[in-house]
């Protein structure tokens, strides 16, 4: 008897697939939530060895991959930190085995994957929570209330900006890195898809067009200045199903990282959410304000409805769908263009070394602001 209830009172099993990369702050994470007995980290999951892994605590058993690990003995959670176009596949494994998945964005690589994914989950009953980090944003319900209360008038468009830097040595960490397709899959690891989803998918989120069904048109403009396959500097055009627009202009090409955000345009002012932070500011009819928030731990949202404790996922799979709409747009649209090298300056060297957009941040800005694409804008490098 006494076995039994401390086998049934154990905390839940967690094993984290993917650990030399994005993996590596999930274990950090787990580690502090094991301290609390709110988990329990059974394993990991990479094909390299984790001998000497700094995150990785003493005495957790290693698989060198997922069936392995499911073979022996499926945890009550997986963790997936793995490159995009084997989320699918390795989700799909778990849940058949009868684990619950936290699975890193973005969700998979197509339509026609994410409706599979969709279906797994359906089949298998399992949670299958995704790593959109500001879907458990409490910046979102204030933000809500601020266009309900009518403090930034009619709601007229949503813009999302990102200019951000990623180095030669970011495209060089692997071999899925800036590609479009490996080996004659697709990866999609273009900025509107991976650097700065998050813009993306929490301008749908905030836009009332998470879903699939809520997206109507997607326009998207791509373009490079690394040399890579996929995109690095980009804008993004969706009409929801309501007729709203919202637009995004994204890089990792710019002169140095700026806040990434989110702006809420009405017709008398604006509220911006700051996502890394979860910081607004608006600038409405009550005069230009800042609110500090926080947010929730989408593992612990996971495990908490497991337990019964919360009623819904704050990121399921379907909540994925107007960003997927997006990621198939830029999956099935031409090559990206290359930037001339006339409208570029280079900064750094060797692996530090980046191509600068000329006033990539003012036609970024425009493009959320205007919900146009650079081409539409005219600008001279589109």
């Amino acid at each position: 008897m006494g076995v039994r209830a401390t086998t049934a009172n154990l905390a839940p099993s967690v094993a984290v697939v993917g650990v030399h990369g994005h993996g590596a702050s999930h274990l950090r994470r787990l580690a502090e939530q094991q301290l609390d007995g709110s988990v329990r980290i059974a394993a990991v999951v990479d094909p390299r060895p984790v001998d000497g892994h700094p995150d990785v605590p003493d005495g957790v058993r290693w698989y060198a991959d997922l069936d392995q690990l499911l073979a022996d003995r499926a945890p009550d959670v997986v963790v997936l930190a793995t490159p995009i176009h084997t989320h699918l596949a390795l989700a799909s494994a778990a849940m058949r085995a009868g684990s619950d998945v936290l699975l890193e964005k973005p969700t998979v690589t197509s339509m026609a994957e994410h409706a599979e994914l969709l279906d797994v989950v359906a089949q298998t009953a399992r949670l299958c929570q995704v790593g959109f980090q500001t879907y458990a944003s409490h910046a979102l319900r204030v933000l809500d209330r601020i266009v309900a209360d009518g403090e930034i008038g009619t709601l007229e468009g949503i813009g999302a900006v990102g200019t951000w830097v990623r180095t030669a040595a970011y495209y060089g960490r692997a071999r899925w890195a800036g590609r479009r397709t490996l080996d004659g899959v697709a990866v999609v690891d273009g900025v509107v898809t991976n650097p700065l989803a998050h813009a993306v998918a929490t301008a749908l989120l905030l836009a009332d067009a998470s879903r699939a069904e809520q997206v109507a048109d997607v326009v998207v403009d791509l373009h490079r200045a690394h040399p890579i396959e996929a995109d690095d500097t980009s804008s993004v055009v969706v009409t929801t199903d309501t007729g709203l627009r919202v637009g995004a202009g994204l890089t990792v090409c710019a002169p140095g990282r700026s806040p990434a955000r989110v702006v809420l345009y009405g017709s008398h002012g604006t509220a911006t959410l700051f996502y890394e932070t979860d910081d607004i500011e608006v600038d409405g009819r009550r005069g230009r304000r800042r609110i500090g928030s926080t947010r929730g731990d989408l593992l612990t949202n996971l495990l908490d409805v497991r337990a019964g404790r919360a009623d819904a996922l704050c990121a399921d799979v379907a909540s994925t769908g107007g960003f997927m709409r997006v990621l198939d747009a830029v999956r099935t649209a031409p090559d990206p263009a290359p930037i001339a090298d006339e409208w570029l300056d280079r900064r750094g060297t060797g692996d530090e070394a980046w191509p600068v957009v000329a006033d990539v941040e003012a036609w970024c800005e425009r493009a959320g602001r205007e919900q146009r694409t650079f081409t539409q804008l005219g600008a001279p490098w589109a």
